[in-house]
Formats: C-alpha cells, structure tokens, sequence
C-alpha cells in the first residue's frame, strides 16, 4: 500500500517538546510491513506548533498543503496513492485540502495521542478526516457523540530488531526514566517515603522545581489574555484550578538527590536501562489545566507499549483500558497509589522467575498484537479498503 505520511517531519529544529521520535516509528514499522511511504520533503510539518495563531500560521498552512497537493497530484500521475496517515494538530489542519485528497480518492485518518490533555471536546477541524486513530480509551466518548467514526488502536510504537529479545541479564536497578514534572516528583517521592527501591534517571531532578522561581512582572493585558486563553481552551473550571495552585500550592514530597541517576539519557542508553533494569517503572499521570493536580488526570501512555516491546518488566500506573492491552499480573503489574507501587516493587524485586515471565508475555503481545502493522490492517478493514491495499501485519 502507499501512504502519504504526515507525522511532525522536520527540516530544523523547534522549541517545542521532543518529536522527531514519532516519524522513526512510524516510518519503521511501516516499511517493516511492506509499505511504501510518500512524505512531502519540502515541507516542515512541525513548524506549525512554533507558530503564533494569526498570519505566520495562516501561511504556513497555504505553502504546507499547496506543497502537498502538487505532491499528490504528481504522484497519482505515476501510481495511485492509497491512504492519507497524519498525525496532525488542529492547527495544521486544512479542511479544504483534505476535501481535495478525498476527491482524488484518497480516504484521510488521523492519529492524536493526547486528546483528554488538550481537548474539550473534539476539534472542528478534525470533523474533515474519515477515520480517527484513538490511543485513549477515554477519549472514544467524544469521537462517538460528535458522530465521528474513529478507531481505538495502541499508541504507535517500533522497537529495533536487535531488541525485541528478553534481555539476559538485569544490570539496573528497578528504574523509572523520564523528566521531571510536578506530579512525577510527587508521585515518586510519596512512593520512596513509603519504603520504596528504585533510581530516576532524566532531564529536571536535579533541579529545585518545588521552590518557585521569581517571575518577571507581566503587564494587565498580557494577563487577562492569558485567563481568556486558558478558559476558551480548556473551559471555566481550568481558571478556577488556577486560582486554587496559587491560593495553595502544590508542594511535591522531596527526593534525595542519592535516588538520582545520570543525566540527561540518550536514545541507546534510554532502551538499555528499560530493558536491562530489574523493573522499569511507567506513570501515566500528567499536569495539564484540565485537572487539579491533587486529582490529576492519567491516560495510557506511549512507554505502555514501548517498554513491552523492548522486553522490561514492566510496572505502570493504572488507568482504564490498560487491562485490554495486558493481563495486568502476567504480562505487566500495575498500581494506583505510591504505596502500592512500592508493594508492587518489592515483591517483584523478589521473584526474578517472575519477572523473567513477565517480559517474556509482555513483550511477545506487543510485537504481536499492538505493533503498526496490525493497526495499519485493522484501519483498511475498517475504511473498507481493497484486498490488495492490506497486509497480514
């Protein structure tokens, strides 16, 4: 099948939070599979999560999708394309050049990954895509009542060939790996004073983030669009929950800084330590305006099928649907608060037997039941696509 692949490609860097990893994966376990892909190489889809709502974003949208357009127009010339793949924000959504993809026969899907975060409800724009690549369980109630047909599928995830083994040896301690942010210091600090074992590897720890930092005074019309901003985004009671942190603070419980691996972690040594660590420990919470962080809101995560996939013993937060991916128990272990997550890790840090199954089962699921392929299969049934469009995946 050949797909027209939009996935955050980039010509340059961007201050923006990582993305370059999401077209490794996807352009990897595409091919794997048989696949060939059509990206537009002048366009650099990223730049639209830089730009300032107006006219920069404006005409980054008619050059993006023109670019596009005349892509597609010369390629169905040669060999006709099957399926339009974006991973697209609202922002980078042109409704009129989708229209122009499907008129040329060419059905559009798209994935999001973060639609509980950043979303009310679902987004006009996305209204245009024929299919909705859905990662959150949660998420699913919305796509149904605006009547939009969407698909519910695993985060998409490639591991590289030479890792997809159970690793030989456990060389780490159990470990979680990741930045810093409020509710992951607090989560895990509460788990270690509960007696818990485990190193933090990442970008942040090392940093004061509990003490506020002086703020640059910030003038009364810059502050008033900041709380009309949060309300239309994320609605009245995101502006109450603002007003309750400064009212009373959230203080994260410490951390020793002797819990503290090395920092910052690159790639290579990311999958070592997931792989190689006695149990690599996940959380699925997340600071966002959508919820208070004394209540905060946790969805499935790309590491619940990453981590798997690369064969650790995996302990995750819990979170709804995470049990239709695994056999919470025998394939992965999950937890609810920090004192459970330090019970959990202390009878895992006892049975290696257990763990050895554990990656074993986890990993041999995720390759096999939420690999790309098998949801690329599942989204051809679903638009109906031809025979000859599908892969067994």
């Amino acid at each position: 099948m050949r797909i027209l692949l939009s996935c955050l490609q980039s010509r340059r860097s961007h201050p923006i939070p990582a993305y370059g990893f999401w077209r490794t994966y996807f352009v990897r376990g595409l091919e794997e599979a048989g696949h060939t892909l059509v990206e537009a190489g002048e366009v650099d889809w990223a730049e639209a999560l830089a730009c300032p709502p107006g006219a920069a974003l404006d005409a980054w949208r008619g050059r993006t999708w023109d670019n596009v357009l005349a892509l597609v127009r010369q390629q169905q010339a040669c060999e006709p394309i099957d399926l339009f793949l974006g991973y697209l924000y609202p922002r980078q959504v042109e409704v009129a050049a989708l229209r122009e993809l499907q008129r040329l026969g060419i059905p559009c899907v798209n994935f999001f990954c973060d639609n509980v975060r950043e979303f009310r409800s679902v987004p006009s724009a996305y209204r245009a895509f024929d299919l909705h690549w859905v990662p959150e369980l949660e998420a699913l109630p919305r796509y149904r009542a605006a009547g939009l047909p969407s698909l519910h599928a695993p985060m998409p995830c490639w591991v590289p060939v030479a890792l997809r083994t159970v690793p030989s040896r456990e060389s780490e301690p159990p470990t979680f790996v990741g930045s810093a942010d409020i509710l992951r210091r607090d989560l895990l600090g509460r788990a270690l004073r509960a007696g818990a074992d485990f190193t933090i590897r990442g970008a942040g720890w090392a940093a004061d983030l509990d003490r506020s930092s002086p703020s640059r005074p910030r003038s009364l019309g810059r502050l008033v669009a900041n709380q009309i901003a949060i309300v239309r985004d994320h609605g009245p009671a995101a502006l109450m929950r603002k007003i309750e942190n400064r009212l009373r603070p959230f203080a994260a419980v410490p951390i020793p800084k002797s819990r503290l691996g090395e920092a910052p972690i690159g790639d290579e040594e990311y999958f070592r330590v997931t792989r190689e660590a006695m149990v690599a420990i996940g959380i699925n919470r997340v600071p966002t305006a959508r919820a208070s962080n004394r209540r905060p809101l946790a969805y499935s995560r790309l590491r619940d099928v990453e981590a798997p996939m690369l064969g650790a013993c995996y302990l995750t937060e819990w979170t709804a649907g995470l049990d239709g991916m695994f056999e919470p128990g025998t394939e992965v272990e999950t937890y609810r608060t920090p004192e459970e997550l330090s019970a959990k890790l202390a009878e895992l840090a006892k049975d290696v037997g257990r763990r050895r199954a554990m990656r074993a089962r986890a990993q041999r699921r995720a390759l096999n039941e939420h690999c790309i392929p098998r949801t690329i299969v599942r989204i051809c049934q679903k638009l109906g696509l031809p025979e000859r469009a599908r892969l067994a995946g």
